[in-house]
């Protein structure tokens, strides 16, 4: 009985661990493509609501830690083929550092409020708010390092204004993929 029960638990770790993987690789693929802008346009929060509404937000922050690391360490999964800590480092490296955020308020709301979509969206939504106040932050601290002061008005134009639409309608796309991949596949 004892090995049957070890063996579900090895069956359920190595599932686990595809899906980290998996959505890991799905957000690199998504970063890039882009359309450069002070913070580049990419797929890639896309892929980060689909990577927390498939693998939830444990297993969610666990995939975009995934992710972080495997471009700190200089593999090009980040937006336009690049990598390294220098880009982590940089104006916009707060907004992927955000994205373990966004999982982890995800993570909690789901975890309140239970799998219901308008609290997948809720999740979502709050969780992007976050990510967009870290990376705020981070990009007006860097910023102000290396060129001089920035706005608080000026940094949201920049970096957050432009972004709330289409991540509004990557939400919603999101939540229809994580719908009807969920019906076909459990993670």
């Amino acid at each position: 009985m004892e090995r049957v029960k070890n063996v579900e638990v090895q069956k359920s770790r190595t599932k686990d661990m595809i899906g980290i993987g998996m959505c890991a690789a799905i957000m690199a693929v998504c970063s890039w493509f882009y359309i450069p802008m002070a913070v580049p346009f990419t797929l890639q929060t896309l892929a980060v609501f689909i990577t927390v509404g498939l693998l939830g937000g444990k297993k969610g922050a666990l995939s975009v830690l995934v992710y972080i690391m495997l471009g700190a360490i200089g593999l090009p999964v980040f937006h336009g083929f690049t990598g390294g800590v220098g880009i982590l480092l940089g104006t916009t490296g707060g907004y992927i550092i955000g994205f373990v955020f966004l999982a982890l308020v995800y993570w909690l709301i789901t975890a309140w409020l239970g799998q219901k979509t308008w609290v997948i969206v809720l999740g979502m939504t709050v969780g992007i708010a976050v990510c967009y106040m870290f990376g705020t932050a981070w990009f007006m601290y860097v910023y102000a390092q290396n060129t001089g002061a920035i706005g608080l008005m000026t940094a949201l134009s920049w970096c957050v204004i432009p972004f709330i639409i289409p991540d509004l309608v990557k939400i919603a796309v999101a939540v229809i993929i994580v719908k009807r991949v969920s019906q076909h596949v459990n993670f």
